[in-house]
């Protein structure tokens, strides 16, 4: 799109269904990189990913072109095959439906980054439910418990 210009930064939380641990070490780098490739073919940038255990985290400059449900639908939708196909879990490994998106700015950056770059040891102290319940309310979005991300009962 020529005369476009935007400066928009994404930090997009998606979980594992049911909230299963099964990201594991010896392969989430694996993830990572298959994430990062698919975001940057649809022409986004990638600041940052990681994961921990049972959800993903993931910093992006906006495509103005695409939206981020579109986005999200091929992220995973394609690493879901990519896990399934390699085989990476013991049994069908799928992303729980539904996924968070804050707007950050330019300035927010550097913090936002390290933030994921630290995701192990944050949820030493905290666990997913409060981090993510914890970034609903910094953001001020209106959520039904119901609809949280929950453990398999």
């Amino acid at each position: 799109m020529a005369n476009t210009y935007t400066q928009l930064y994404i930090h997009i939380v998606f979980v594992v269904k049911f909230r299963e641990t099964v990201i594991h070490d010896s392969w989430e780098e694996r993830l990572h990189k298959y994430i990062i490739a698919i975001v940057q073919n649809n022409k986004y940038k990638v600041l940052a990913i990681n994961s921990a255990f049972d959800h993903v985290h993931l910093f992006i400059g906006l495509n103005p072109a695409q939206s981020i449900a579109a986005l999200m639908r091929q992220v995973k939708h394609e690493s879901s095959q990519f896990i399934n196909t390699n085989k990476l879990t013991p049994t069908l490994f799928r992303w729980q439906e539904g996924y968070a998106a804050f707007c950050y700015s330019h300035s927010h950056i550097p913090n936002v980054i390290k933030y994921i770059e630290t995701q192990k040891e944050h949820h030493k102290k905290l666990t997913f439910r409060e981090e993510y319940i914890k970034l609903l309310k910094l953001f001020d979005v209106e959520y039904n418990e119901k609809y949280i991300f929950k453990n398999l009962e």
